[in-house]
C-alpha cells in the first residue's frame, strides 16, 4: 500500500473519519483504532510478518517493565541485553545472515578451503530496521533512567507500529511520541491544513521529481558500459535527486498524515542539499537516524569528549555501522566510509559545527563563498551516492573510471525524451526549496501573502502536476532497508 497510491488514499480517509467522527473523542478508542489500522497497513505488505512486529513489541514492552522493576544492576543488564540480543538477532538473520555466510565462504576460499555457504531464502520484513530501532531506544532509555516504562500495552504498541512511520521512519523516540499518544487529541484545523500542504509537497517530491529521475538514473546504473562519462555523471546527479525526493517525500507524507491525526513526528530532512559542509549535511539528512546513532552509539563510545584520535575512531565506527544499517553489501560500507573520510577533517580542525544556521538566512541569495561550499558539498555527496546506488563495487568503479575519462567532456546522451523536462523540473523544484528553506518544508508558507484565489491556484497546480506524473508508481527506496 504505497503512500502515492489511491488505495492508501481510501485507507487513510476511512481511518481519518473513524478517528475523528465516530469515536466521540475517546482517547482509548483512538489508540485502538490506530493500532488496528497500523497492523492492517503492515499486513497489506505481508501478513506473515505481523507476528514479528508483535513479538518485538511485546518483548520490549515486557523488558522495559522488568528493567524498571529490577533492584539489582546485574538483573537490569540481563534484561537489557536480552532485548538487544533478540532484536538484533532477528535483524541479523533476516537482513545480514546470507551476507556473513557468503563472505565467510569467500574469505576461506582464498586459503584453499572450499566451503559451501548455507544461505537462507528469506524475504526481508519491511520496516524491520526502523521498528527495531524504536524498541532498542526505548529499552536503553529505560535502562539509563531517562524515561519510565509504559504500562499500557496498546499505547506502547502504537508507538512502535504507528502506520505513517512504520515502514520507513522517521525513527521516533519514546520521549517525543509516547506523550502525544497518551494525551487527548482534538482536531486542529491549522495543523491539519499544514499537514495537507506537507502531503502535497511530499507527493511532488516523490511522483514528480524522484520517479522521473529514477528512469534516467536506472538507465545509466543498469548499463554503465554503454554510456559516456558525462552521461554517467548526470545519471549520478539524477540519482541524488531521486533518493532525496523519494525519501524526504516519504517523510513529508508521513509527517503530514500524522498531523491530520493530531500527532507531530520528528522532522527527518532540513534541505540537506543546501549544506555548506558534510557535517552540516548529516545534521540535515535522515535526521532521526543520524541523531539515533549519535545518542546510542557515538556518545556511548565517548562522543566528542575524548582525544582527537579516539573521536576519529568513533566517527569511523558510526559511519560504517550506518552504512551497514542500510544493507548487507560492501557498497554501503564504502559509502559509509567515504562519508566518514569527508567529515574527519572538520573533526580534526574543529570546524564541524560552524554551520548551524540556515544558509543565507533572511537573504535572497547566498554569498559566492556559500555557493561554492554548497556545490562542493553536493559534489562529494553525489560521488558517495554512486556506491550507494551501485549493485556491487565493480559496477561502482566502472562508473567512476568512465566519469574520470575523456568521455566526461562530450555531450550527455540518454535514451529517453524526458531528460530535458526532468532537468527543468529539478531546477524549478530546487528554486521552490530555496525559497522555503527556513520552514519545516518548502511550501509551508507558499503564497500566504498572495490573494486566496492565487494561493489556492498554486496548490491546484501542484496537485494537477502530481496527477499528471502519477502514471508509474515506484516503490519507495527506503522500503528495502
Amino acid at each position: 500500500m504505497l503512500f502515492n497510491s489511491p488505495t492508501f488514499g481510501i485507507f487513510f480517509l476511512l481511518v481519518f473519519i473513524l478517528y475523528w467522527f465516530l469515536n466521540k473523542g475517546s482517547l482509548k478508542k483512538q489508540n485502538i483504532l490506530l493500532l488496528l489500522s497500523s497492523y492492517f497497513f503492515y499486513a497489506c505488505w505481508d501478513w506473515r510478518f505481523l507476528f514479528l512486529i508483535i513479538f518485538s513489541t511485546l518483548l520490549d514492552y515486557y523488558t522495559g517493565i522488568k528493567i524498571s522493576e529490577a533492584r539489582n544492576q546485574n538483573y537490569k543488564k540481563t534484561w537489557l541485553w536480552l532485548s538487544i540480543s533478540i532484536n538484533l538477532g532477528f535483524l541479523i538473520v533476516f537482513k545480514y545472515y546470507n551476507f556473513f555466510t557468503s563472505s565467510f565462504a569467500e574469505v576461506v576460499s582464498y586459503f584453499g578451503f572450499k566451503v559451501n555457504a548455507f544461505t537462507l531464502n528469506l524475504i526481508l520484513p519491511i520496516g524491520i530496521s526502523f521498528y527495531t530501532f524504536h524498541g532498542l531506544s526505548y529499552v536503553i532509555d529505560i535502562y539509563k533512567e531517562r524515561i519510565k516504562p509504559e504500562k499500557d500495552v496498546v499505547d506502547y504498541s502504537v508507538f512502535v507500529g504507528f502506520f505513517p512511520l512504520l515502514v520507513a521512519g522517521p525513527i521516533e523516540r519514546a520521549t517525543h511520541l509516547l506523550p502525544q499518544i497518551k494525551k487527548k487529541r482534538n482536531f486542529n484545523y491549522d495543523l491539519a491544513v499544514n499537514g495537507l500542504k506537507q502531503i502535497i509537497w511530499g507527493l511532488v517530491k516523490k511522483v514528480v521529481i524522484a520517479d522521473q529521475c529514477a528512469e534516467l538514473a536506472n538507465q545509466t546504473f543498469n548499463n554503465p558500459t554503454n554510456y559516456s562519462g558525462s552521461t554517467l555523471l548526470l545519471g549520478a546527479v539524477f540519482f541524488a535527486f531521486q533518493i532525496y525526493g523519494d525519501f524526504s517525500g516519504y517523510s513529508d507524507i508521513a509527517l503530514g498524515t500524522s498531523k491530520l491525526l493530531g500527532i507531530q513526528l520528528l522532522n527527518n530532512f532540513a534541505f540537506p542539499y543546501f549544506s555548506r559542509d558534510i557535517a552540516e549535511f548529516w545534521r540535515r539528512w535522515h535526521i532521526s537516524l543520524s541523531s539515533w546513532f549519535r545518542d546510542y552509539l557515538y556518545i556511548p563510545l565517548g562522543g566528542s569528549h575524548v582525544e582527537t584520535k579516539i573521536k576519529i575512531r568513533n566517527i569511523l565506527i558510526v559511519f560504517l555501522v550506518s552504512g551497514f544499517w542500510h544493507g548487507a553489501n560492501l557498497t554501503f560500507l564504502v559509502w559509509g566510509l567515504l562519508n566518514a573520510i569527508y567529515i574527519i577533517p572538520s573533526i580534526f580542525f574543529k570546524t564541524n559545527r560552524i554551520h548551524l544556521d540556515v544558509v543565507a538566512k533572511g537573504k535572497a541569495l547566498p554569498s559566492l563563498k556559500e555557493l561554492i561550499a554548497m556545490c562542493f558539498t553536493f559534489s562529494l555527496t553525489v560521488f558517495a551516492w554512486i556506491f550507494f546506488r551501485s549493485i556491487n563495487l565493480e559496477q561502482a568503479f566502472i562508473i567512476i573510471s568512465n566519469i574520470f575519462s575523456s568521455s566526461l567532456f562530450i555531450i550527455p546522451e540518454f535514451q529517453s525524451d524526458i531528460t530535458k523536462p526532468t532537468i527543468f523540473l529539478i531546477v524549478l523544484f530546487m528554486f521552490i526549496e530555496w525559497l522555503g528553506r527556513e520552514e519545516q518544508f518548502a511550501i509551508a508558507k507558499l503564497g500566504l501573502k498572495l490573494p486566496r484565489l492565487i494561493r489556492w491556484g498554486l496548490y491546484y497546480v501542484l496537485i494537477i502536476t502530481v496527477l499528471y506524473y502519477s502514471g508509474s508508481k515506484q516503490q519507495f527506496i527506503y522500503f528495502q532497508f
